[in-house]
């Protein structure tokens, strides 16, 4: 390969670094892209590759126009519309690839530079992660390496000068970069504004609740949100966060209450026990106004620039929905009595069902209450049918009919926690008992690096909450009688493992430990990475202002130890700027000497002569025929290697030579 390599002149070797560049700056797209969008990409860089390095004439404009024609065809037909990010951030990449065989001049290399610049930031649509963000320094790196390659004249330096230049100026860049960061002025919301999918984020929970929507999120490793204890940690049976609460049945999903049949303020009646947990939550962007919040959290969140309504049922929601990543602090009551003097009236709503649906199940909670007991005893009695008949926990359960409790509860017995928590409410309510469905998020993973708990969407749950006289509202989950360890924080019944869980179960031993360790430390960096740098926001560097002025004005009195420093500073920078003016490269200090030399005879060079100009006229200088000749090499020399190519061996011992000619013309 390296011998190929060697082979390749100027312009094929600039053109393959140009054609690496442009695959890093498309290489993150592929995650999302259309397979075939990917597909024509890779055919169209390997065939200017295979051109490049065949020298081979590039396509006719006849051939590639009706191709590009019916990719951009083809790109409508995927979206149905020729605006938003998708179809915009297809279209750019697609012009890059094909631009790239139609690349015939120096004006379509920086066309095709300043595509790969775009298409390149084009990437932090999908993702502003920490490695989205070393891949664009690495990306940056190589463009600005093809972008000098082509810059030079006919004297290119080898490529890992360049390389180290390169370095060299996103060096000097960083400074300005942070300084912009933390003091230009930082709009609220998302930066990107495309139609439609500016607020584009994870679909979250949904209001509503039909047999199989929260199982397709508990496929997803996307991160829900993150919490911050302020004291101990709370155990995995415990971490039940509390989203949305749903009521109303129709035979087949479960909703809201409508607001309008809400609770009267003055019955929501809340009582504590124990003392509060206080924590801080950073929610991921969402589709949906609604915040989790630990059980029993409240009766406020601190959120900046959103007002926050506590519903009846103690959800929190915001007045409009968030299309940014969010932070607020909460406190949580792990134990509480929550309405327990309701009236009937009130309760009235959390009893009703659909006319003509599930007889069995009806029946069955007949059987069940005959006796007529209490609350208590009739969830207990629930719990231990769901125990003992054989009932499964799977994510890939049968698909139900119109009588779905039916069918789950006396066919199926298999089902994912929506099945249990929906089917357990409705055989409540058909006792007699007021009951309600209740979902969210249940445990999380804690980071012992951090001490910080990441909650992903695999971590949606239901479970159920039913009244009690004199105790009130109380939780119950129907899915821990058959998959306990669900609750407890094991892995994933369904799929038998977490996320990025699948090489550690193939090792054992040291290996596992340091993988686990290493997993866990790179979550801690990327949760700095969020807090520090996608967390910054106009309210935060409003306080960073702030407090530098205000240190400023507490430090005035220290300003002669701040003038000292500055006019060291300064020394320092004109001493680096007087280094700078003498000229570095020993072609260019020979030819000064040389020329301070013939000055000194009452030659002077002017400052419009060239080295052969200069020969012409030193010819008329009185000197040896040996001088002269000697005059005459140098300049000669000096012009082939100034505006010549020639090889760094060649090059070095040309120089040694015009050393040995300036001693000569002496």
């Amino acid at each position: 390969m390296k011998q190929l390599l060697h082979n390749l002149n100027r312009e094929q070797s600039d053109t393959l670094l140009l054609l690496l560049a442009a695959l890093a700056a498309l290489l993150p797209h592929t995650l999302h892209l259309p397979w075939w969008i990917s597909l024509a990409i890779a055919v169209t860089l390997g065939w200017r590759a295979v051109l490049t390095y065949a020298g081979w004439r590039l396509p006719p404009i006849w051939l590639l126009l009706p191709v590009a024609l019916a990719a951009m065809a083809g790109v409508h037909a995927q979206f149905h519309t020729w605006l938003g990010r998708d179809t915009g951030v297809a279209m750019l990449t697609l012009l890059l690839g094909f631009k790239m065989l139609e690349m015939r001049a120096r004006r379509d290399v920086m066309v095709v530079i300043f595509l790969c610049y775009f298409v390149l930031l084009s990437n932090y649509f999908y993702s502003q992660s920490m490695l989205m963000a070393l891949h664009s320094i690495l990306a940056l790196a190589l463009m600005l390496s093809a972008q000098l390659s082509f810059q030079y004249g006919a004297y290119q330096p080898p490529l890992r000068q360049r390389l180290a230049l390169v370095g060299r100026l996103l060096l000097y860049g960083a400074p300005l970069a942070l300084l912009l960061f933390l003091g230009f002025p930082r709009i609220s919301g998302p930066l990107w504004g495309l139609p439609g999918d500016a607020h584009t984020g994870s679909s979250g929970l949904s209001d509503s609740m039909a047999p199989g929507s929260i199982s397709t999120l508990a496929r997803s490793d996307a991160l829900a949100f993150r919490v911050q204890f302020q004291g101990p940690h709370p155990s995995p049976s415990q971490l039940y966060w509390r989203t949305i609460v749903l009521g109303d049945y129709d035979g087949r999903s479960w909703t809201r209450v409508h607001p309008g049949r809400g609770l009267h303020r003055a019955d929501l009646d809340i009582r504590v026990r124990n003392p509060a947990l206080a924590y801080e939550l950073t929610l991921e962007v969402q589709q949906q106004p609604y915040l989790p919040a630990l059980e029993l959290s409240g009766p406020q969140l601190e959120l900046d620039n959103y007002r926050v309504v506590d519903t009846d049922e103690m959800e929190f929601v915001t007045t409009r929905t968030p299309g940014e990543r969010l932070r607020y602090r909460s406190r949580a009551w792990l134990t509480y009595r929550l309405q327990a003097e309701a009236s009937r009236a009130t309760l009235q709503r959390w009893l009703e069902l659909p006319d003509g649906y599930n007889p069995r199940t009806l029946a069955l909670a007949a059987q069940l209450s005959a006796d007529h007991a209490a609350a208590p005893m009739l969830v207990e009695r629930l719990l231990q049918r769901l125990r003992t008949s054989g009932y499964r926990y799977t994510l890939e359960p049968a698909l139900l009919g119109r009588h779905a409790v039916d069918e789950f509860l006396f066919d199926s017995k298999a089902g994912f926690c929506e099945h249990f928590a929906g089917a357990f409410v409705f055989t409540l309510r058909a006792m007699g008992v007021p009951a309600r469905v209740v979902t969210g998020y249940q445990g999380g993973e804690f980071n012992p690096v951090d001490g910080v708990l990441s909650v992903r969407q695999a971590d949606a749950h239901a479970w159920a909450e039913f009244w009690q006289a004199g105790v009130g509202w109380q939780r119950v989950d129907p899915t821990a009688a058959v998959a306990p360890q669900r609750i407890a924080g094991a892995a994933d019944l369904a799929t038998g493992q977490r996320s990025g869980t699948e090489l550690l179960q193939t090792l054992s031993g040291e290996a596992a430990s340091l993988l686990t360790s290493l997993r866990f430390q790179f979550a801690a960096l990327n949760n700095q990475w969020n807090q520090w740098v996608l967390d910054y926001t106009p309210q935060r560097q409003q306080a960073l202002l702030d407090s530098t002025l205000a240190s400023s004005a507490q430090a005035s009195n220290l300003w002669p130890y701040g003038a000292g420093a500055l006019g060291v500073a300064m020394l320092l920078c004109g001493l680096a700027w007087l280094r700078r003016r003498r000229p570095r490269d020993p072609l260019t200090q020979l030819y000064a000497q040389f020329c301070r030399q013939q000055a000194h005879r009452g030659f002077a060079r002017a400052p419009h002569e060239g080295p052969l100009a200069y020969a012409q006229r030193l010819r008329l200088r009185p000197t040896s025929a040996a001088q002269q000749a000697a005059l005459q090499e140098f300049l000669m020399l000096y012009s082939r290697l100034r505006y010549g190519a020639d090889s760094p061996e060649s090059r070095t011992a040309s120089l040694a030579m015009l050393r040995k000619l300036l001693v000569l013309c002496r």
